[in-house]
């Protein structure tokens, strides 16, 4: 999820930018647009970061006005919507140097499939996942750019089975683990036996069957006991949140659906939500979600807003 444009002040901010660029533009937008500048000295601030987002993105102005001359009906909250959903979501569609441009094995939004590896191990690829394979007479290793994987590791005492994944590497020290990296962040369940992490800063620890630890920007923290059902419940296409924060909840939701998500309000983000979802019915699930804690949801043109309701 984009974290440029979460400020409603912001994002009204872009709606008056993308007002103001199109040709429809009337005189008495303009007068509103300078009364508006004129109320509040944020609203100036926020006029320039909008200006300065859409500038960071400039990349994006051909797809912004293929979208304007392709629908000319397109209603301005439209089209401010497709607007911050290209700039929410412009490193993921425009970024030329992502690592995972060229990944070996890939997965869509929704999709999940196995491969078997040369050495008989395995990895189950959740969905919209990428990773390569790296495999010498010396090491096996496997480059985890996004998503999440199941690994069932064949024994090999000659060659150890490492999986990088964001800030770290996971080294096998059994059979089988999950590994999810998504917003940065790492985490690392173990099904059976154990696996040694190390992160960056030479931070390490074992973890073993039944335990799961995370790690990003801040390192390694503290490891938990697993509730292994919950952790591979996406095996059987089902997500599983036992009081997690809304902003983690969000962010795997967007995981099986094509459109991004902004959460708009930060401060419903701690929000605990307990529930089970099918992942085929990701959309319902956000509307549930809505609905049980009385949140506003607002989508259009591929992009989703979550608001504070009231």
């Amino acid at each position: 999820m984009s974290e440029d444009a979460t400020d409603p002040i912001v994002m009204e901010a872009l709606e008056w930018f993308v007002r103001m660029r199109d040709d429809r533009v009337t005189t008495a937008d303009r007068q509103a647009f300078e009364a508006w500048l004129a109320a509040d000295t944020t609203h100036v601030t926020a006029f320039e970061h909008a200006q300065a987002l859409w500038a960071r993105f400039d990349i994006m102005q051909p797809d912004f006005d293929r979208l304007r001359r392709g629908r000319p009906l397109l209603s301005r909250r439209g089209l401010m919507l497709s607007a911050v959903a290209l700039i929410g979501g412009a490193a993921g569609l425009y970024a030329r140097h992502r690592p995972d441009l060229f990944a070996e094995h890939t997965t869509d939004v929704g999709e999940r499939r196995t491969i078997r590896l040369k050495d008989g191990s395995s990895v189950e690829l959740g969905s919209y996942s990428a990773l390569s394979t790296f495999f010498t007479e010396t090491e096996r290793r496997i480059e985890l750019y996004r998503g999440e994987g199941f690994f069932d590791v064949s024994p090999d005492p000659r060659r150890a089975f490492r999986v990088n994944a964001g800030r770290g590497t996971t080294q096998a020290l059994g059979t089988k683990f999950d590994l999810k990296f998504v917003d940065e962040l790492v985490t690392v369940a173990v099904t059976e036996h154990a696996v040694q992490i190390e992160t960056e800063g030479l931070a390490s620890l074992r973890l073993d069957e039944g335990w799961q630890v995370s790690y990003g920007r801040s390192g390694l923290v503290q490891p938990t006991e697993a509730n292994l059902d919950a952790v591979e419940a996406w095996r059987a296409d089902r997500i599983i949140f036992q009081d997690v924060p809304l902003r983690r909840v969000l962010v795997e939701l967007e995981r099986y659906r094509r459109d991004r998500i902004i959460l708009m309000s930060s401060g419903i983000g701690d929000i605990p939500v307990t529930a089970i979802f099918e992942t085929k019915q990701a959309d319902n699930a956000l509307q549930t979600i809505a609905d049980t804690l009385g949140i506003r949801v607002l989508s259009a043109n591929y992009v989703t807003l979550v608001y504070r309701a009231g």
